[in-house]
Order: C-alpha cells, then sequence, then structure tokens
C-alpha cells in the first residue's frame, strides 16, 4: 500500500509535534507508513522542542518515503517557514493551506492511499484566501463532492457519531433540518461504515431533537414531523434504523451496545458523549468522499503548543484508522 498523506497543518499548533510524535511510536503502535507534506525544517524543530530524538528526512517521491519510514519521518517539503510554537501568522497560515492542497492532490490521484489533515486555524487562513468553513468542505470540493454529501463522523474506541448539523447556531438547526437532509446523510454513513469500516449490515440509532424525542407532539414537532419519517424511509431502504429515540438515554454504556453509530441532529448532541468517551483518541472521518480523509478530533491547541503537553493519541488513532479503511477499499 502506498503511504499515507499528512497534512502539516498550522506549524505554530500542535500538529508538527503530534506527527513527529506518531512517527516517534509507529513501530510499537504498528502504525502503516506516512509522509509528512509541509516543512522539513518546522517538523524537525518541532521534534526537538518535544525532547524527540528522530530523523526528519526530505524525500523527492512517494517511493522513496515508503523506503525510507523504517529510518527517519518522511517529508514531501513545501518550503520553510519560522517554527514559532503558539505564535500564528500569515505565513505559516499559507504553508498550512499549500501542505493541505498538495496532500489532497496526492490522495485524489492515487499516489498515496489516504489522507490525514492535521488542525489548521480558520481564522488564520481566511486571512491568505481561504474561503471555506473547514477542511472538511475543501477536501469535498477538491473531490469534486457537494459539500451537504460529505459527512463528518467523529469515532472512538466507544461510540461513532454523525451530527447531521454541524457548526451552525443552535437557533437554525430546526430550520435546517428535514427528513430528506436526515434520511441523506444517514444513508450516506450506512454505506460508509460497510465499505469502509467492514460492517456488514450496520446499527443506526437516530437521536431526537427536543427533550425525550418530542413525547408526541408535547415538546416540539420537528421529531414527528422530519425524524421519524427519515427514520421510516430508511428502514424502507432497507437499513437497519430506529428512533427518533430520546437523546438523553442513548449514550450510556448499554444503550451503546445496542447500535453502531449515533445519528445526532446538532453538533453538541453529537461531540459532548463523544468527547467525554473519548477525548484522547477521537478521530473525525469524513464519509462519502472518494478518498479516506480523517483527521484528529482537536484543534490546533496554540496556547501548549511547543510545551510538550499535547497527547498523540488522536493522531496515531487517526493515521490507524485511514490505513484500515485504506486496507478496506484496497481489498475489496
Amino acid at each position: 500500500m502506498t503511504p499515507i498523506a499528512i497534512s502539516l497543518g498550522d506549524p505554530a499548533g500542535i500538529g508538527p509535534e503530534l506527527i513527529a510524535a506518531a512517527w516517534a511510536l509507529s513501530g510499537t503502535e504498528a502504525l502503516p507508513p506516512f509522509v509528512a507534506v509541509g516543512s522539513r525544517h518546522v517538523l524537525e524543530q518541532a521534534a526537538r522542542a518535544r525532547g524527540l530524538n528522530i530523523a526528519v528526512r526530505s524525500v523527492g517521491s512517494l517511493e522513496e518515503a515508503r523506503d525510507s519510514f523504517g529510518q527517519a519521518l518522511p517529508v514531501l517539503d513545501l518550503g520553510d517557514v519560522a517554527y514559532a510554537p503558539g505564535a500564528p501568522d500569515d505565513a505559516g497560515a499559507a504553508l498550512a493551506l499549500a501542505a493541505l492542497d498538495a496532500a489532497t492532490q496526492l490522495t485524489i490521484a492515487g499516489e498515496t492511499s489516504a489522507l490525514v489533515t492535521a488542525p489548521i486555524a480558520k481564522s488564520r487562513l481566511a486571512r491568505v484566501g481561504f474561503a471555506h468553513p473547514g477542511q472538511t468542505e475543501f477536501v469535498a470540493q477538491a473531490c469534486g463532492i457537494a459539500a451537504e454529501d460529505a459527512v463528518m463522523m467523529l469515532a472512538g474506541p466507544s461510540l461513532r457519531v454523525v451530527p447531521v448539523t454541524v457548526h451552525v447556531a443552535l437557533s437554525a438547526v430546526p430550520g435546517l433540518l428535514s427528513a430528506e437532509l436526515i434520511g441523506r446523510r444517514s444513508a450516506i454513513a450506512a454505506q460508509a461504515l460497510m465499505r469502509d469500516f467492514g460492517l456488514a449490515d450496520p446499527r443506526i440509532a437516530v437521536a431526537g431533537l427536543n427533550p425525550h424525542a418530542g413525547e408526541d407532539g408535547r415538546m416540539g414537532h420537528e421529531d414527528r414531523a422530519m425524524i421519524a419519517p427519515a427514520v421510516a424511509a430508511l428502514q424502507a431502504a432497507g437499513f437497519d434504523a430506529r428512533g427518533p429515540l430520546p437523546a438523553d438515554t442513548m449514550f450510556h454504556a448499554e444503550a451503546r451496545a445496542t447500535y453502531d453509530l449515533a445519528v445526532c441532529m446538532y453538533h453538541d448532541q453529537a461531540l459532548i458523549p463523544l468527547k467525554a468517551l473519548d477525548f484522547d483518541a477521537g478521530v473525525n472521518v469524513t464519509l462519502g468522499l472518494p478518498i479516506i480523509r480523517t483527521s484528529p478530533d482537536h484543534g490546533t491547541a496554540f496556547a501548549i503548543a511547543g510545551t510538550g503537553e499535547a497527547r498523540p493519541g488522536a493522531m496515531i488513532a487517526a493515521i490507524r484508522m485511514a490505513g484500515e479503511c485504506a486496507a478496506r477499499r484496497a481489498a475489496a
């Protein structure tokens, strides 16, 4: 299998040091080969700041990256910027954007087996021409996929969740929901679980929007008017789906054992239980793409960049999950 491409992320954040830490642990963690796309200098300095005595090597091809992975962290070098952890600037943002674009294009072209994206600062990227809400939408557009068909799943050892609406105000959620949107995103997620995660018949639990899933209309009409019809349509299409379910009883251990994916109506309904259960091992996976794309489920953490405090668990999990999904696609 060809190496996984990992974009650098913001060089002032924790992404570079976690890429270095993941390579340092790649043997004990049995990680597949990967190549960092960004800056050899930044990765080398980030590793030193973390106290890692590792070799970081610029490579000229993906074959060289694969062959040298056991001896050094391979880097497709796009140029240097000053390594200044915790102090983001426009030059660093421009490098982060260039790395994201290059890593994405390599994966779309099939030259790398999957894409892992280290965290960026969207406000900084906007200053250098980034016009997307986030990396998910950027990658979807590059793949020729409509943003609404690129489904964000957060996955950890204890739970997988899909928020139907993502980065919008809570007050806007009821107006954005529809039976068609809920059903479409749930179906995309179920198909991805079959294709990339090896689940022959994934069980889908769909959360209600209102307390107690609306209590038959006593607390809001959305659960009866939109969520129940979406679940019925999923069932009619052959998916193992149920709901709307009261969200407050969906996430304890016994409930989680009854489903493979929780489809939630808004951001915090999905991410609060995921982060409570799997904060250090959560992975952001984009479903519905022709490529595999994962990302650690955390941000740039500028406040602790360069201190060695950032834990590499989520980055390691993102790399491992990308490799597993890519292997399943290759074997299909």
